[in-house]
């Protein structure tokens, strides 16, 4: 066991550092109640834990306007042909 060897330790110490480390004992225990008092926050994951928090437009999947017009209008993009480039 440790506590036998905690006691021989402790008898060597001055009286002032004793008390140190009756102070620190309490503070371990206090902390340790602390810790046990507190409920731990349930887990939350999984599908649909970002349901109804974002939005997703309904045309998502579709080509981008914008880039088709770019390449269409430059005739060609990185030197591929725009009849090759798939949007």
């Amino acid at each position: 066991m440790i506590q036998p060897v905690i006691l021989e330790k402790l008898a060597e110490l001055p009286e002032s550092l004793q008390t140190e480390v009756l102070h620190y004992i309490e503070f371990l225990i206090e902390k340790q109640a602390k810790n046990l008092s507190q409920e731990k926050p349930t887990k939350r994951g999984g599908l649909g834990i970002w349901k109804d928090k974002i939005w997703m437009s309904d045309d998502f999947d579709e080509p981008l306007e914008d880039l088709e017009f770019r390449a269409i209008s430059l005739g060609s993009c990185d030197g591929y042909p725009v009849d090759k480039i798939r949007f």
